[in-house]
């Protein structure tokens, strides 16, 4: 091998390694808990309020309550249905 080959190999050889720890440190910043728990933080609030405007959502916000209510009342009737018996 001459030695223009080999310091070509050795310089692609580097930006391998350059790449690959690049790729790295992308993964375990994804990784991290802090970052998931902000991202999926900013998951659910994508949800409820409109990420341009900043207006809340009520259709969604309205599901939600109608959803726990119903589950409530769900809950306190099957509580009286099963203290009856």
């Amino acid at each position: 091998m001459s030695k223009d080959q080999t310091s070509s190999l050795e310089s692609e050889i580097e930006e391998i390694r350059d790449r690959l720890a690049g790729t790295i440190d992308e993964l375990i910043y994804r990784g991290s808990p802090k970052t998931i728990v902000q991202r999926q933080a900013a998951a659910v609030k994508a949800v409820y309020v409109d990420p341009v405007t900043g207006e809340p959502k009520m259709g969604n916000i309205a599901k939600t309550v109608g959803g726990v209510v119903g589950a409530a009342l769900l809950m306190a009737t099957l509580r009286k249905i099963t203290k009856a018996n």
